[in-house]
C-alpha cells in the first residue's frame, strides 16, 4: 500500500508542494546570509538537500518514493529549517516562540527515522533466513531505534551548543535544558509509535526495493 493512495495526493500536487518548499528553503538561506545567522543558513541548506533525497533514492537506488512518502520526508526537513527563522517583527524563532513547534518537528522527524530503520531491518529479515524478527519484536525495535537515535541527537545538540558557547559564536543547534531534552524524547517516542502502529503497512514497497538491493549485492 502506498502513502499516496491513503492521503490522496497526486504526483503533480506533490511536485508542486515540494518545489514550493525548496523555493522557500532557498529564500531562508538568503535570509540567514542577510542576518549573518549561520544557524539559519546551515539548517536551511541541509533541509534543501533532504528535499532532493527522495528523488536521488528513486533514481539511483530504485527505491520507490510515492508522493506521500516524498512529502513526509520533505516536510520534516522543511519544518525544522523554518523553525530556526525569527517570527515576523521579532528576533525569536519559531522554536522559542511557538511552544508546540519543537514537539511537532521532533515527532515528524522521528517518524521518518523510524520508517528508515524499520524498512532496512525488515528488508534484512526478508532477505536472509539467518535473521528472524517476530512482528511483536519489530514494534519494540522501532521504539528502541527511535529513542536511541533521539538520545544520540540530543548529545549532538549539547556538544554543538557547548562548542559554540566556548567559541563565542552562534550555534547551529540549540539545547534548551534537561526538561526540553526529556520532552524531545517523549515526542520522539510518539513519532516512532505512530510508525509502529500505522506506518509499516505503507512501507511494503520500500521494504521490497531494499530487499532487492540486498539480493543484487555481490557476496
Amino acid at each position: 500500500m502506498k502513502i499516496r493512495e491513503h492521503l490522496h495526493i497526486s504526483p503533480r500536487r506533490q511536485q508542486q508542494l515540494s518545489r514550493a518548499m525548496q523555493v522557500t528553503l532557498i529564500g531562508l538561506v538568503f535570509i540567514g546570509l542577510d542576518r549573518g545567522d549561520i544557524g539559519i543558513v546551515v539548517n536551511a541548506s541541509v533541509g534543501l538537500g533532504v528535499t532532493y533525497l527522495p528523488a536521488i533514492l528513486e533514481r539511483d537506488y530504485r527505491i520507490p518514493m510515492d508522493a506521500g512518502l516524498t512529502l513526509w520526508i520533505s516536510s520534516a526537513a522543511f519544518l525544522h529549517a523554518l523553525g530556526t527563522v525569527g517570527l515576523p517583527g521579532s528576533e525569536t524563532n519559531f522554536y522559542a516562540g511557538i511552544w508546540w513547534w519543537d514537539h511537532l518537528t521532533h515527532a515528524l522527524s522521528s517518524s521518518v527515522v523510524a520508517a528508515a530503520g524499520y524498512a532496512t531491518v525488515r528488508a534484512l529479515d526478508e532477505h536472509t533466513d539467518a535473521i528472524y524478527l517476530p512482528p511483536r519484536f519489530m514494534f519494540v525495535f522501532i521504539l528502541l531505534f527511535v529513542l536511541a537515535f533521539g538520545v544520540f541527537w540530543e548529545v549532538i545538540e549539547f556538544a554543538v551548543s557547548g562548542v559554540a558557547a566556548l567559541a563565542g559564536t552562534g550555534s547551529v543547534l540549540t539545547q534548551y535544558g534537561l526538561d526540553d531534552t526529556l520532552l524531545d524524547l517523549v515526542f520522539d517516542a510518539i513519532g516512532g509509535l505512530i510508525v509502529a502502529l500505522w506506518g509499516t503497512a505503507h512501507l511494503s514497497d520500500v521494504v521490497g526495493a531494499i530487499q532487492t538491493r540486498f539480493e543484487q549485492t555481490p557476496r
